[in-house]
C-alpha cells in the first residue's frame, strides 16, 4: 500500500507495469479498484499504469471530505492533485483515461496543463445538463443505501470500507461532487482540449443518452468517437475487452 500526501491530505497510490505512462481517473463512486478488468491488459501491452484515490475516495483520507466536496475548490483541487502525484513520481507527459466524473478531471487537467497530456480518453461522462445537478441526482439516485441490490452494497462496501460506504454513497448521490450543484456545462472546456481525444461512449446509459457522447466529441479539437453497443454506464465493468481495445487502438494511433 502506497500513500502519497497531496495537497496536504494522504493519498493512496498504486504504480504497475513498466512503459508509457497510462494514468487512470476513477468515477464518481469509485476508487483504483475499479479499474481491475483493464489494468492486466494494459501491461501486458506494454503500458505503465498509474492509479490513485483522489481525496475522499477509497483508502484515501476522508479527513474533512464532506466540506471539501461540495465546496468551490474541489474540481480546481481534483486537478491538483493529479499535477502533484505526477510531479512527485517525475513523470512529464502521460495519457490520461477518465471515467464519468473522472474525465472532469481529465478535461480539467488538460486544459491547464495542456504539455503534460499526450492523450485523454473519456468514457461515459456527461456532456452538459438540463436541470440542476442536484435535482437531476434525486431523479437517477432516489432509492436509499438499504434499499441498493446487495451486489451495489457489496462493491461499495469493497471499494470504500464498510464504515465509509453508505454514507458516501449517500453523499455522492447527492450532491454529485465534480458536477456541482447548479447546471453543469463542460462546453466551453471541451474546446480548449487540444490533445487527440477519444470519447468512448455507452449506447444504454442509465444516467447519460447516448446523445451527450456526440455533443462531447463534436467540442473537441481533435476528438474521435466510439460508440459501445447494448452497453450500460459502466464500461469498463459491463465490457472490458471492447474498452481495452477501444483504449489500445486509440494509444497506438497516436504514439511516436
Amino acid at each position: 500500500m502506497a500513500m502519497i500526501k497531496l495537497n496536504g491530505v494522504e493519498c493512496y497510490y498504486e504504480i504497475r507495469g513498466v512503459g508509457e505512462p497510462v494514468v487512470l481517473l476513477h468515477h464518481g463512486f469509485g476508487c483504483t479498484k475499479m479499474w481491475k478488468a483493464i489494468v492486466p491488459g494494459l501491461i501486458d501491452a506494454g503500458y505503465q499504469a498509474i492509479l490513485y484515490d483522489r481525496r475522499g475516495f477509497g483508502q484515501s483520507s476522508k479527513e474533512g471530505f464532506p466540506d471539501f466536496y461540495v465546496s468551490d475548490s474541489y474540481r480546481e483541487d481534483s486537478v491538483e492533485e493529479l499535477r502533484q502525484l505526477m510531479d512527485t513520481l517525475g513523470i512529464e507527459t502521460f495519457h490520461l483515461v477518465g471515467q464519468c466524473e473522472g474525465g472532469v478531471v481529465g478535461v480539467d487537467f488538460a486544459v491547464a496543463y495542456p504539455k503534460k497530456v499526450r492523450t485523454l480518453l473519456i468514457s461515459s461522462t456527461q456532456c452538459y445538463s438540463e436541470m440542476p445537478m442536484q435535482e437531476f441526482n434525486v431523479k437517477k439516485f432516489p432509492r436509499r443505501f438499504g434499499e441498493l441490490d446487495a451486489g451495489l452494497q457489496e462493491k461499495m462496501i469493497l471499494w470504500h470500507g464498510k464504515g465509509d460506504a453508505e454514507r458516501l454513497y449517500h453523499q455522492f448521490s447527492r450532491y454529485g461532487g465534480a458536477y456541482g450543484r447548479g447546471v453543469f456545462d463542460l462546453r466551453p472546456q471541451l474546446m480548449k482540449v487540444r490533445c487527440p481525444s477519444l470519447v468512448l461512449y455507452p449506447d444504454r446509459s442509465f444516467l447519460f443518452p447516448v446523445e451527450q457522447g456526440v455533443a462531447f466529441y463534436r467540442h473537441l479539437w481533435k476528438g474521435e468517437l466510439a460508440v459501445l453497443p447494448k452497453c450500460g454506464h459502466n464500461t469498463y465493468e459491463q465490457q472490458p475487452e471492447a474498452y481495452l481495445r477501444h483504449l489500445l487502438e486509440f494509444l497506438g494511433r497516436h504514439l511516436g
